[in-house]
């Protein structure tokens, strides 16, 4: 296997874990509550989550990097993990992600497992059940990744 591209695999494993920790148990109940609300108070709680996403994927990537001796440079580490945190702010404001999934006819899909679409989940008294199985938390973390394999890249390849 070329190193480029063992490196690439490392760094995407490395980042993809620190998404996972990172998008699910530092962000703050707070940050998840209002980074998609209007105004300064969304921005700033969405920013606010993306710091704490971004730093806990560098402490996930650090011991890779440092135990694997992997070759990365300072520019392709900023350039990935700057690129990773600018697309996840935007997703993570909510209204954008959303838009796109109406633009690319996913507005159905998007909707799925929440209250506004046709078949949501419901309790034996009929009532809505919240779940955590919707299709905007699908198409969410899908964004995530596919940015993920991206930075990856960048870090790899810069």
């Amino acid at each position: 296997m070329h190193e480029s591209a063992a490196v690439f695999a490392a760094v995407f494993i490395a980042l993809w874990v620190g998404h996972a920790v990172g998008d699910h148990w530092v962000q703050s109940s707070c940050q998840a509550a209002s980074k998609g609300l209007p105004g300064w108070a969304g921005r700033l709680a969405c920013g606010r989550h993306v710091a704490g996403l971004t730093a806990t994927k560098g402490v996930a990537l650090a011991p890779v990097v440092l135990l694997l001796d992997l070759p990365l440079s300072a520019a392709g580490l900023t350039l990935g993990l700057g690129v990773d945190a600018v697309s996840h702010y935007w997703a993570d404001r909510r209204t954008t992600l959303q838009k796109l999934a109406r633009v690319c006819g996913k507005a159905e899909f998007y909707s799925l497992g929440t209250p506004g679409h046709a078949a949501h989940p419901v309790t034996a008294e009929g009532r809505y059940a919240p779940t955590l199985g919707t299709g905007a938390y699908a198409l969410d973390q899908s964004w995530h990744v596919a940015w993920l394999g991206v930075a990856a890249l960048l870090i790899a390849a810069v």
